[in-house]
C-alpha cells in the first residue's frame, strides 16, 4: 500500500480524475439543478417546465442559484466515481483472470456494473442529500431567521431539535383557534405554552419544518438523525445499480463494436482485441457519452424516486411513532421494493431529457478531460 501511495504514476491519474470529474460536474451541474426542482415541485396535475423553473430560481437567487451545492456534488461525485471505477475493475479483474487477453464480455460488464453501482449509492448519498436540499433551498423563498433574543424565547425540546428555526406564530395561532373549542375544564391553563413544549408543534400547524430550512447537516442529523443521510436508500440502490450496469454493459458493447470495426481492413485479422490497437480518445469518449444517456433513461423512474425521498423531512418523532405503530409502505410489492411511493407513479418521467443531457454530457467530458490529462501529464 504505501508503494503505492509513492507511485508517482498513481498520483497523476489519481488527479487527473478529481480534476475530470471536477469539471465534468461544474459543467452540467445547473442542468441537475432544474431536473431535481421539476421531479419534487411537479405534481400529477400540474408538471413543471424547464422555463417555470429557470424563471423562478433566477427570481428568488439568481443565476448563482443553479450552483447551489456544486461543493457537496463535486465531492460526492469524485469519491462515488472512484468507488465505481475502482470496483468495476475489482470485479472484471477476477473474470479476467486466467485469459489470454483483458476480453470482458457485454453480460460480466452488466454484473460488474451493477456490484459497482451499489456500492457507489451507499458511499455518495450523503453528499446526495445535503446537495438536493440546497438546490431546493434556491427555489424557496427565504425564511426569516430568529435573532438571538427570540432564539431564547423557543422551547428547548424544539431548539435542540432545530435551533436555527422560528415557529409560524399565523400557523400556531390557527390551531389556538381550532382548540379553542374545547371547555375550560377540558383546555389547559396556558394552552400556547404548552403547545410550544411539544416537538410535533415546532412549526406550530403540526407539520415538518419545510426542506429549505432543513438543508444543513447539522440540522438533518439534530432534527432526522443519521439514518436521513441515507434516505431512499432502496431506490438509490436499484437506480444505481442499473445505472452502473447499463453503462458498463453499453460501453463494452459499443468498444467492442468499435475495435471490430477497426480490425475489419487490419490484415493478417488480430486474434485478440489488444491487437488491434487503443481506440482513439475522441471515439472512447463519445462512446461514455452515448452510455450515459442510455444509463439515465433506464434507470430515471428510480433516481425521481430518490429525489423526491430526499426532499421529504421525516422527524425523529415521526419514525419512533412509525416504529411504535408498525407502520408499513404503502403500495404494491414491487413499490415497497424499491421506495416507489404510489402518488409518483405519474411523476417518474418528469425530468428525463435533462438527466439523459447531464449524464451524457458529464461522462464525455470525465472522460476526455482525463485522457487529456493523462497524455499531457505522462510525457511530461
Amino acid at each position: 500500500m504505501d508503494e503505492l501511495l509513492n507511485n508517482k504514476t498513481f498520483a497523476v491519474h489519481a488527479a487527473a480524475a478529481a480534476a475530470a470529474v471536477t469539471l465534468g460536474t461544474t459543467l452540467t451541474y445547473p442542468l441537475d439543478t432544474l431536473k431535481v426542482l421539476i421531479q419534487v415541485g411537479s405534481t400529477a396535475g400540474k408538471p413543471l417546465t424547464e422555463a417555470e423553473v429557470l424563471y423562478r430560481v433566477r427570481a428568488l437567487s439568481g443565476y448563482s442559484g443553479l450552483y447551489n451545492g456544486v461543493a457537496w456534488m463535486t465531492v460526492g461525485r469524485t469519491l462515488g466515481l472512484g468507488v465505481r471505477f475502482g470496483v468495476y475493475e475489482v470485479v472484471t479483474a477476477f473474470y479476467k483472470d486466467g485469459r489470454e487477453d483483458n476480453y470482458v464480455s457485454v453480460a460480466e460488464a452488466l454484473m460488474a456494473g451493477f456490484v459497482a453501482g451499489t456500492t457507489e449509492c451507499v458511499v455518495a448519498s450523503p453528499f446526495e442529500l445535503i446537495k438536493l436540499r440546497a438546490q431546493v433551498a434556491s427555489a424557496s423563498p427565504t425564511m426569516h431567521v430568529p435573532s438571538v433574543s427570540e432564539k431564547g424565547v423557543i422551547p428547548t425540546l424544539p431548539s435542540r431539535l432545530l435551533p436555527r428555526y422560528s415557529m409560524d406564530m399565523k400557523a400556531m395561532s390557527n390551531s389556538m383557534g381550532l382548540l379553542s373549542t374545547l371547555t375550560t375544564q377540558q383546555r389547559h391553563a396556558n394552552m400556547f405554552d404548552a403547545l410550544k413544549e411539544y416537538p410535533w408543534m415546532m412549526t406550530g400547524s403540526g407539520k415538518p419544518p419545510p426542506v429549505n430550512n432543513v438543508r444543513m447537516p447539522s440540522d438533518i442529523v439534530s432534527l432526522e438523525g443519521w439514518t436521513a443521510m441515507w434516505r431512499g436508500l432502496r431506490s438509490g440502490l436499484v437506480r444505481d445499480s442499473i445505472f452502473g450496469g447499463v453503462f458498463f454493459s453499453s460501453w463494452q458493447f459499443l468498444h467492442q463494436a468499435m475495435l471490430s470495426w477497426k480490425a475489419v481492413g487490419m490484415d493478417p485479422v488480430p486474434k485478440y482485441d489488444i491487437e488491434a490497437g487503443p481506440l482513439s480518445p475522441i471515439a472512447v469518449t463519445l462512446a461514455a457519452g452515448v452510455s450515459g444517456s442510455i444509463a439515465a433513461a433506464a434507470s430515471h423512474g428510480f433516481d425521481t424516486t430518490r429525489s423526491r425521498s430526499q426532499c421529504t423531512v421525516l422527524p425523529k418523532y415521526v419514525t419512533m411513532e412509525r416504529k411504535f405503530l408498525k407502520w408499513k409502505r404503502p403500495g404494491k410489492r414491487f413499490e415497497r421494493l424499491t421506495g416507489i411511493h404510489p402518488a409518483d407513479r405519474n411523476l417518474l418521467l418528469n425530468g428525463i431529457s435533462l438527466r439523459m443531457a447531464r449524464c451524457g454530457l458529464a461522462s464525455s467530458v470525465i472522460v476526455g478531460s482525463y485522457f487529456l490529462a493523462i497524455e499531457n501529464l505522462v510525457s511530461n
